[in-house]
């Protein structure tokens, strides 16, 4: 495998922003790893990291490398800041760079990935579960799966919780991302919204994946969300077990969401 930090000016966001990215390569001699790269288009999974965290995170908690290693898939994990991938309301239009601009400027530096729907994923952990579950439901033309791992589903439901908590962080850290906090529900920034319209405008939908440990705050925020996409006509697969929101249970479930989406 071929590990690639690459630094790159956004038109999108109008300013320079990082990636990394892993491309498959044929090895032979390599101890301990065999590479795998296959003929033609490779398949590509964006991994999208959390509140806290940047690009690096994927590999720093996870052992994605080895894991991507046998499939001969790309991987491209971009930096999303604190936006919770929205085109933020005080910040960076970052919706409609992860959904728009990245996917082409990946394709252009790297012409090996595939450009169609059924060999992009995206996948993500917190606040990048969230992110990817959009890119599923809000460019489904462009992701055609999408995995969540203790996704914050329900964005609303969430920041609600959060500004009803003096120690949280202030209601204007939340309001620059999503403006009115009353608004979201029913907007583009409510995961519940875009599958409605989705399967309204008849498009195609993406495939689903979602995982939360039984122990994790987002818990209930995610059962509920399961139920609502079942009740609206959508196949999700869903997981939970023990665990709580923290790395050791992610780095197993996206184990399975490889071998979910590839197998």
């Amino acid at each position: 495998m071929a590990l690639l930090h690459v630094d790159f000016f956004s038109e999108v966001l109008e300013k320079c922003t990082s990636m990394d990215v892993i491309l498959p390569q044929n090895t032979k001699n390599q101890i301990g790893l065999k590479g795998n790269a296959r003929n033609g288009k490779y398949k590509t999974a964006y991994l999208l990291h959390g509140m806290s965290d940047d690009q690096t995170i994927w590999q720093r908690r996870t052992s994605i490398e080895r894991y991507v290693s046998e499939y001969g898939i790309a991987v491209v994990m971009p930096d999303g800041g604190l936006s919770f991938y929205t085109d933020m309301c005080y910040g960076l239009p970052y919706w409609t760079f992860f959904s728009v601009e990245l996917p082409k400027i990946c394709r252009e530096f790297f012409p090996q990935m595939s450009d169609r729907k059924e060999d992009t994923l995206a996948a993500g952990v917190s606040m990048g579960g969230y992110g990817a579950w959009k890119l599923g439901l809000g460019a489904s033309e462009t992701f055609g799966a999408a995995a969540a791992l203790s996704g914050v589903l329900d964005v609303s439901r969430r920041l609600k919780e959060k500004t009803a908590n003096p120690v949280q962080k202030p209601s204007g850290f939340w309001e620059g991302i999503f403006g009115d906090p009353d608004g979201i529900e029913g907007s583009f920034n409510d995961l519940k919204y875009l599958a409605r319209r989705l399967k309204e405008e008849r498009k195609p939908v993406p495939r689903l994946f979602s995982w939360c440990g039984e122990e994790d705050f987002l818990y209930q925020n995610n059962i509920d969300m399961w139920q609502e996409m079942k009740s609206l006509g959508y196949i999700v697969e869903t997981r939970s077990g023990k665990g709580d929101h923290q790395w050791k249970y992610w780095d197993q479930e996206i184990q399975t969401i490889l071998k979910w989406w590839l197998e």
